[in-house]
């Protein structure tokens, strides 16, 4: 297995690296330094003579060509912003990013000859790089370790005793398999899951998963388990289907789990569990990707990502959603958006409007539709998902020309979907937002942008 260093400069990743692969007795390699050596030129004149595009050109050939096993590789502080790069050094490897202070960098980096990037002070420049970089970072890594107060060697030392006894302490270990032991699992997930938390032989060591109540009937794990084969990610992605979300994300430290995937009924009750929401889960409120990294957990919404993709091309229709929960909180604002005119309807139209005022649309209730005449209809309940073989709407409610998406997909072809289909309707089964919305998800726990010819492939 590869080891492989990412973060800003000035985090200490090519003096870490080399302790680490002293320690291992293996080589040790820095792609800058490689970089260098091809073009026959310091990084500061590849800039200078042949400008930034160029430089990356040489990264991405560089990484590409790095040896696939037994060896610690320091990675340039801008690599990870390309998703090929980052499929690259995922690949069979652990990930660990590096992190300090922005004050402390800006101390270990000044005088540097390095060109700026930016033409801003160093200080200004440091902060801004920084906040951009950080989302791609966080997706790119399996670890967090800070180095802003610890010693080259102690960090050195945290790897090597990772990828000896594993990256659950043992402490919050037996915890995490005593929640594991009290949960329904899919047969084989729980041996999976012990061999990889007692490092029995097992080469995976991260863990993902979905939770909700109920979650076992989902296409995640075998769609993710395919996809971390695929690009060579040593994890393992289960269902932990329990009624308590508090005591799921309780273990989900315990264990270091890397990415959860959240649906109903939890999307809005995880966000209290959170260290960190990123902005858009927190127009939503609510939350279907919780992503950890260094015992941080951070919320995401890719919900909007998976309703807002098919229906690009009616921008500025007018439009239902049926339902208030997380998942039409989600789908407003998607087709928001989209500049459509939005109108929620829902069985209890309390909840409507309230979810109306957040987003400042309309409300009414679900006899009204008629009169409303959308051109888009979504589906945002579970009503229709299997084993019930209901609809909220009737034939009589559908006219032609309408585009119908429903959102659940389970099964494929819902009860709306078949009424959909009879009145002359266009319709957009639950699959396409699961597909668009899943691409969001893996990229959020790992870096990685998957074709969305393989995922439709692979579903």
């Amino acid at each position: 297995m590869r080891i492989i260093l990412i973060g800003f400069r000035g985090t200490g990743k090519t003096t870490v690296g080399r302790i680490v692969a002293r320690s291992l007795g293996i080589p040790f390699l820095d792609t800058d330094q490689l970089i260098e050596e091809g073009a026959g030129m310091k990084i500061p004149a590849i800039f200078r003579e042949k400008g930034e595009p160029a430089f990356r050109d040489m990264e991405r050939q560089a990484i590409a060509s790095l040896p696939e096993d037994g060896i610690v590789v320091s990675a340039g502080g801008g690599a990870v912003l390309d998703p090929g790069n980052v499929a690259h050094l995922r690949r069979g490897s652990l990930v660990f990013l590096l992190g300090a202070g922005e004050e402390t960098v800006i101390s270990r980096i000044g005088g540097s000859d390095r060109p700026s990037l930016t033409g801003r002070p160093l200080s200004d420049e440091v902060r801004e790089l920084i906040r951009v970089r950080k989302p791609a970072y966080l997706r790119a890594a399996d670890f967090c370790i800070s180095t802003g107060e610890t010693s080259a060697e102690e960090v050195a030392g945290e790897i090597v005793r990772m990828l000896h006894e594993g990256p659950v302490p043992p402490n919050t270990k037996e915890s995490g398999l005593k929640f594991i032991d009290g949960i329904p699992l899919p047969d084989g997930d729980r041996s999976a899951l012990s061999s990889i938390l007692r490092k029995a032989g097992d080469s995976r060591v991260g863990i993902c998963g979905i939770t909700g109540y109920p979650c076992s009937h989902s296409r995640s794990p075998a769609l993710w388990n395919q996809l971390f084969s695929r690009y060579g990610l040593p994890y393992f992605y289960t269902s932990f289907e329990w009624p308590a979300i508090a005591e799921v994300i309780r273990a989900a430290r315990d264990l270091g789990v890397r990415g959860l995937s959240v649906t109903i009924p939890f999307k809005e009750e995880v966000m209290g569990h959170l260290d960190e929401i990123d902005e858009d889960a927190r127009a939503i409120g609510a939350v279907n990707t919780v992503v950890q990294c260094g015992g941080v957990l951070s919320g995401f919404n890719t919900d909007w990502l998976g309703v807002r993709a098919p229906l690009e091309d009616l921008r500025g229709a007018g439009a239902v959603v049926l339902g208030a929960g997380g998942a039409a909180a989600a789908a407003v604002y998607a087709l928001l958006s989209l500049e459509m005119k939005v109108t929620i309807l829902a069985r209890r139209p309390e909840k409507a409007e309230r979810l109306a005022s957040r987003f400042g649309c309309r409300a009414a209730s679900l006899s009204s539709i008629r009169d409303l005449s959308p051109e888009v209809v979504v589906n945002a309940t579970p009503v229709g998902m299997l084993p019930d073989r209901s609809s909220l709407l009737t034939r009589e409610d559908l006219e032609e020309g309408m585009t119908v998406f429903d959102l659940v997909y389970t099964p494929p072809e819902t009860p709306l979907i078949s009424l959909a289909r009879r009145a002359g309707c266009r319709v957009i089964p639950g699959t396409e937002m699961f597909i668009h919305q899943a691409r969001e998800q893996f990229m959020h726990v790992t870096g990685i942008q998957v074709a969305e010819s393989l995922i439709r492939e692979l579903v």
